[in-house]
C-alpha cells in the first residue's frame, strides 16, 4: 500500500484514471516538431542531412515554403526527368507526328502514283528512294511536300499536291495567253481555274495541238528554253514541197529574228490530195515552223503540235482537257533534267 492509503493501480475516487502512454510506443517531445514522415518511395535522408549519392544536398522547406538554411540553395530538379537531350540535326521528319506540313514519306509516295502500300514500303527498304539526296530506309519518315525533294531510282517525284499539269487539244481560233484585252478566248479558259495555270510555250492562232499548262514554274522554264534539248513534234499540211526543202530544213534557213533549224524533217504521207511533213524542233520561236516551211517553198495549211518530249497528244478532241499523270509528270522531269 501506498502512502496515503491508496492500492497503486486504482482508480480515485470521483476522478479519471490518468492516461497511460501506449506501451511500446514513444511520445514525441511536445516541444519538437515531429519531422514529416516519407513513403518508401521517398526514403529519409542519413544522418547529419547528407544528401543521397549522385543527387546534390538540398535543404528541407519549413512549413513557410522557404529554405531552412541560410542563403538559397538551388532547387532540385523534378524526380524522373533527366537534362534535355541536344537535338538531332537529321531527326526532322523522323518525329512529330502532328508536326504541321509534314506528311509521311509512304502516303505521298502513293499519292503520286507510285503504287501501292505495300508497294512503296518496298521500295523504302530496297534503298530506292531518297529525299534531298540522302537515302531513306525508315518507314515512319516524315516529309514535307513543298520544300522536299524526293526521288526515286534517281528521278524526282512530285509530291506537292499544289501542283497541276494540263494537257490541252487546243483548238484553233484560241490565242495562247492568259488574258486576250481584244476579248478572244484564250487557252486559260479550257481548263480548271484554281490554281491558276499557265501555258508552257506559245501556238499561234491558227496552229492546233498539244499545249501544256501548270503552275511548276522550273518545269515550264526548261520546257520552253531551248538549251535543254525538248524537242517538239509538228504535223503540217503543205501546199506543195519542193525538191531539196526537207534537207534545207535540216540544214537551217534564215529567217527575219535570225537562222533556224529543225532537228529532223520528213514526208509522212503524199496524196493527190493531201501531203503531210513532220517537222521536229527544239525551239519554239514565234510561228518558227510556218515561217521555215514558207521559207523553203512550202506554204502551210494546217499545222498541228503533236508531241511536247515525252508526252504525246492522243485520244483528246480539239478544245479537251486531261490531267497528265503521275509517270507522265516524272518523265517530263528526266527530260529536262530536273
Amino acid at each position: 500500500m501506498s502512502p496515503g492509503g491508496r492500492r497503486p493501480g486504482r482508480r480515485p475516487e470521483g476522478g479519471r484514471a490518468p492516461t497511460q502512454p501506449a506501451r511500446g510506443r514513444r511520445q514525441p517531445d511536445r516541444g519538437k516538431a515531429e519531422p514529416p514522415r516519407r513513403s518508401a518511395s521517398h526514403p529519409a535522408s542519413p544522418p547529419g542531412g547528407a544528401a543521397p549519392t549522385g543527387e546534390p544536398a538540398s535543404p528541407r522547406p519549413g512549413r513557410s515554403g522557404r529554405s531552412a538554411g541560410s542563403g538559397d540553395a538551388p532547387s532540385r530538379p523534378a524526380r524522373g526527368r533527366g537534362p534535355e537531350p541536344a537535338p538531332d540535326p537529321g531527326a526532322r521528319g523522323r518525329v512529330g507526328e502532328d508536326a504541321p506540313g509534314l506528311v509521311r514519306l509512304n502516303k505521298v509516295l502513293r499519292s503520286a502514283g507510285l503504287g501501292s502500300r505495300r508497294a512503296v514500303e518496298e521500295l523504302v527498304l530496297a534503298g530506292r528512294v531518297s529525299v534531298d539526296g540522302r537515302t531513306v530506309v525508315d518507314l515512319g519518315r516524315r516529309v514535307d511536300p513543298e520544300r522536299d525533294r524526293v526521288e526515286v531510282d534517281g528521278s524526282r517525284v512530285v509530291v506537292d499536291h499544289r501542283r497541276r499539269y494540263w494537257l490541252l487539244n487546243k483548238p484553233a481560233g484560241v490565242v495562247t495567253t492568259s488574258a486576250d484585252p481584244e476579248g478572244r478566248p484564250t487557252v486559260v479558259e479550257l481548263v480548271p481555274g484554281h490554281p491558276r495555270v499557265f501555258p508552257v510555250g506559245r501556238l499561234d492562232r491558227d496552229t492546233e495541238g498539244l499545249l501544256l499548262l501548270t503552275n511548276d514554274g522550273d518545269l515550264a522554264y526548261r520546257l520552253t528554253h531551248a538549251r535543254f534539248g525538248v524537242e517538239k513534234r509538228y504535223l503540217a499540211e503543205v501546199e506543195r514541197l519542193p525538191a531539196g526543202a526537207l534537207a534545207r530544213l535540216r540544214d537551217g534557213v534564215e529567217l527575219e529574228d535570225g537562222p533556224a533549224r529543225a532537228e529532223r524533217a520528213r514526208v509522212v504521207a503524199a496524196s493527190a490530195r493531201r501531203l503531210m511533213v513532220e517537222v521536229v524542233m527544239v525551239e519554239g520561236r514565234n510561228r518558227e515552223v510556218r515561217r521555215m516551211l514558207d521559207a523553203v517553198g512550202a506554204p502551210v495549211r494546217r499545222l498541228v503540235r503533236t508531241a511536247v518530249g515525252p508526252i504525246q497528244l492522243r485520244g483528246l478532241a480539239p478544245g479537251e482537257h486531261r490531267a497528265l499523270r503521275p509517270e507522265e509528270v516524272r518523265a517530263l522531269y528526266r527530260a529536262v533534267g530536273l
